[in-house]
Protein backbone atom coordinates (compact mmCIF):
# COMPACT_ATOMS: atom_id res chain seq x y z
CA UNK A 1 0.00 0.00 0.00
CA UNK A 2 2.56 2.19 0.58
CA UNK A 3 4.12 2.10 -2.85
CA UNK A 4 0.37 3.07 -4.47
CA UNK A 5 0.54 5.70 -1.73
CA UNK A 6 4.31 7.12 -3.02
CA UNK A 7 2.31 6.66 -6.54
CA UNK A 8 -0.16 8.96 -5.98
CA UNK A 9 1.79 11.44 -3.82
CA UNK A 10 4.63 11.59 -6.78
CA UNK A 11 1.48 12.50 -9.45
CA UNK A 12 0.62 14.95 -7.14
CA UNK A 13 3.55 16.69 -6.62
CA UNK A 14 3.83 16.34 -10.79
CA UNK A 15 0.66 18.12 -11.38
CA UNK A 16 1.16 20.86 -8.74
CA UNK A 17 4.77 21.07 -10.59
CA UNK A 18 2.57 21.60 -13.82
CA UNK A 19 -0.26 23.96 -12.34
CA UNK A 20 2.31 26.05 -10.73
CA UNK A 21 3.87 26.30 -14.11
CA UNK A 22 0.73 27.08 -15.76
CA UNK A 23 0.05 29.67 -13.02
CA UNK A 24 3.19 31.21 -14.29
CA UNK A 25 2.70 31.06 -17.70
CA UNK A 26 -1.15 32.61 -17.16
CA UNK A 27 0.44 35.63 -14.79
CA UNK A 28 3.15 36.31 -17.31
CA UNK A 29 0.73 36.31 -20.21
CA UNK A 30 -2.41 38.22 -18.10
CA UNK A 31 0.07 40.77 -16.28
CA UNK A 32 -0.17 43.40 -19.19
CA UNK A 33 -3.72 42.83 -20.02
CA UNK A 34 -4.51 46.08 -18.31
CA UNK A 35 -2.28 48.54 -20.98
CA UNK A 36 -3.71 45.78 -23.79
CA UNK A 37 -7.10 46.35 -23.24
CA UNK A 38 -6.42 50.30 -23.61
CA UNK A 39 -4.67 49.78 -27.07
CA UNK A 40 -6.59 47.52 -28.15
CA UNK A 41 -10.02 49.78 -27.01
CA UNK A 42 -11.30 51.56 -30.39
CA UNK A 43 -12.94 55.07 -30.73
CA UNK A 44 -15.82 55.63 -32.81
CA UNK A 45 -15.00 58.78 -34.27
CA UNK A 46 -17.23 59.00 -37.31
CA UNK A 47 -20.70 56.43 -37.32
CA UNK A 48 -21.47 54.95 -40.08
CA UNK A 49 -24.58 54.54 -41.31
CA UNK A 50 -26.22 53.06 -44.25
CA UNK A 51 -26.56 54.41 -47.87
CA UNK A 52 -30.89 54.84 -47.57
CA UNK A 53 -30.53 56.82 -44.32
CA UNK A 54 -27.89 59.20 -45.92
CA UNK A 55 -29.95 59.51 -49.30
CA UNK A 56 -33.09 60.18 -47.05
CA UNK A 57 -31.25 62.50 -44.66
CA UNK A 58 -30.16 64.29 -47.93
CA UNK A 59 -33.36 64.66 -49.22
CA UNK A 60 -35.06 66.19 -46.30
CA UNK A 61 -32.24 68.52 -46.22
CA UNK A 62 -32.72 69.67 -49.53
CA UNK A 63 -36.45 69.98 -49.14
CA UNK A 64 -35.58 72.48 -46.28
CA UNK A 65 -33.31 74.85 -47.86
CA UNK A 66 -34.74 74.51 -51.23
CA UNK A 67 -37.70 76.83 -51.07
CA UNK A 68 -35.50 79.11 -48.79
CA UNK A 69 -32.40 79.18 -51.45
CA UNK A 70 -35.29 79.33 -54.46
CA UNK A 71 -36.36 82.78 -52.47
CA UNK A 72 -33.45 84.34 -51.89
CA UNK A 73 -32.27 83.81 -55.36
CA UNK A 74 -35.59 85.48 -56.11
CA UNK A 75 -35.09 88.29 -54.11
CA UNK A 76 -31.85 89.07 -55.46
CA UNK A 77 -33.00 88.60 -59.04
CA UNK A 78 -35.43 91.20 -58.43
CA UNK A 79 -33.39 93.68 -56.66
CA UNK A 80 -30.88 93.27 -59.73
CA UNK A 81 -33.57 94.27 -61.93
CA UNK A 82 -34.23 97.35 -59.86
CA UNK A 83 -31.15 98.29 -60.00
CA UNK A 84 -30.93 97.93 -63.84
CA UNK A 85 -33.96 99.76 -64.29
CA UNK A 86 -32.48 102.51 -61.77
CA UNK A 87 -29.35 102.65 -63.70
CA UNK A 88 -31.18 102.90 -66.86
CA UNK A 89 -33.44 105.67 -65.73
CA UNK A 90 -30.88 107.49 -64.86
CA UNK A 91 -28.79 106.88 -67.66
CA UNK A 92 -32.08 108.62 -69.56
CA UNK A 93 -32.23 111.11 -67.04
CA UNK A 94 -28.72 112.36 -67.40
CA UNK A 95 -28.88 111.90 -71.44
CA UNK A 96 -32.09 114.20 -70.75
CA UNK A 97 -30.47 116.86 -68.66
CA UNK A 98 -27.55 116.96 -70.86
CA UNK A 99 -29.56 117.31 -74.11
CA UNK A 100 -31.85 120.56 -72.01
CA UNK A 101 -28.44 121.98 -70.68
CA UNK A 102 -27.00 121.96 -74.56
CA UNK A 103 -30.74 123.05 -75.69
CA UNK A 104 -31.00 125.79 -73.15
CA UNK A 105 -27.05 127.36 -73.65
CA UNK A 106 -27.83 127.45 -76.90
CA UNK A 107 -30.69 128.78 -77.43
CA UNK A 108 -31.19 130.95 -74.96
CA UNK A 109 -27.71 132.98 -75.90
CA UNK A 110 -28.84 133.46 -79.68
CA UNK A 111 -32.58 134.76 -78.45
CA UNK A 112 -30.98 136.96 -76.41
CA UNK A 113 -28.40 138.39 -78.68
CA UNK A 114 -31.46 138.79 -80.96
CA UNK A 115 -33.56 140.64 -78.34
CA UNK A 116 -31.01 142.82 -77.07
CA UNK A 117 -30.32 143.87 -80.83
CA UNK A 118 -33.94 144.75 -82.00
CA UNK A 119 -34.37 146.62 -78.48
CA UNK A 120 -32.15 149.96 -79.67
CA UNK A 121 -34.47 149.81 -82.97
CA UNK A 122 -37.75 150.04 -81.68
CA UNK A 123 -39.42 153.16 -81.08
CA UNK A 124 -41.74 152.14 -78.54
CA UNK A 125 -39.92 150.55 -75.78
CA UNK A 126 -42.57 149.53 -73.66
CA UNK A 127 -44.19 147.21 -76.76
CA UNK A 128 -40.44 145.57 -77.00
CA UNK A 129 -40.15 145.02 -73.23
CA UNK A 130 -43.83 143.63 -73.29
CA UNK A 131 -42.62 141.46 -76.13
CA UNK A 132 -39.75 140.33 -74.50
CA UNK A 133 -41.79 139.23 -71.44
CA UNK A 134 -44.37 137.23 -73.63
CA UNK A 135 -40.90 135.71 -75.53
CA UNK A 136 -39.75 134.66 -72.43
CA UNK A 137 -42.53 133.40 -70.62
CA UNK A 138 -43.51 131.58 -73.84
CA UNK A 139 -40.06 130.06 -73.92
CA UNK A 140 -40.84 128.91 -70.06
CA UNK A 141 -44.13 127.39 -70.99
CA UNK A 142 -42.30 125.52 -73.96
CA UNK A 143 -39.57 124.13 -71.68
CA UNK A 144 -42.36 122.95 -68.97
CA UNK A 145 -44.12 121.13 -71.47
CA UNK A 146 -41.00 119.54 -73.27
CA UNK A 147 -40.03 118.68 -70.10
CA UNK A 148 -42.94 116.99 -69.19
CA UNK A 149 -43.27 115.22 -72.52
CA UNK A 150 -39.48 113.89 -72.00
CA UNK A 151 -40.64 112.74 -68.76
CA UNK A 152 -43.61 111.05 -69.74
CA UNK A 153 -41.91 109.38 -72.56
CA UNK A 154 -39.51 108.38 -70.08
CA UNK A 155 -42.34 106.86 -67.89
CA UNK A 156 -43.75 105.17 -70.42
CA UNK A 157 -40.71 103.21 -71.37
CA UNK A 158 -39.71 102.45 -67.93
CA UNK A 159 -43.56 100.85 -67.79
CA UNK A 160 -42.98 98.99 -71.02
CA UNK A 161 -39.54 97.45 -69.19
CA UNK A 162 -41.13 96.40 -66.40
CA UNK A 163 -44.20 94.80 -68.35
CA UNK A 164 -41.74 93.01 -70.68
CA UNK A 165 -39.71 91.89 -67.21
CA UNK A 166 -43.01 90.63 -65.16
CA UNK A 167 -43.90 88.61 -68.67
CA UNK A 168 -40.07 87.15 -68.86
CA UNK A 169 -40.20 86.46 -65.33
CA UNK A 170 -42.76 83.85 -65.43
CA UNK A 171 -40.98 81.58 -67.91
CA UNK A 172 -37.50 82.08 -66.02
CA UNK A 173 -39.36 80.56 -62.93
CA UNK A 174 -40.99 77.61 -65.54
CA UNK A 175 -36.98 77.03 -66.82
CA UNK A 176 -35.20 76.75 -63.21
CA UNK A 177 -38.05 74.39 -61.92
CA UNK A 178 -36.70 71.09 -63.49
CA UNK A 179 -33.42 71.21 -60.88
Amino acid sequence: MGTSLEGCVASLRSSMQLLDSSIHILDSGVSDLTRLAKVLQTTRHFELISEPDLHTAQASLVSEIRPEVDNLLSRVSNYLDKLERREQSLIAKCALQEGRLSQGGGGRSSSGLAARGRAPEKVGKQLDALQELKMKQMRQKKDRLSYAVDRLNLQAQQRERQLRMSMAAPQQYDDTSDF
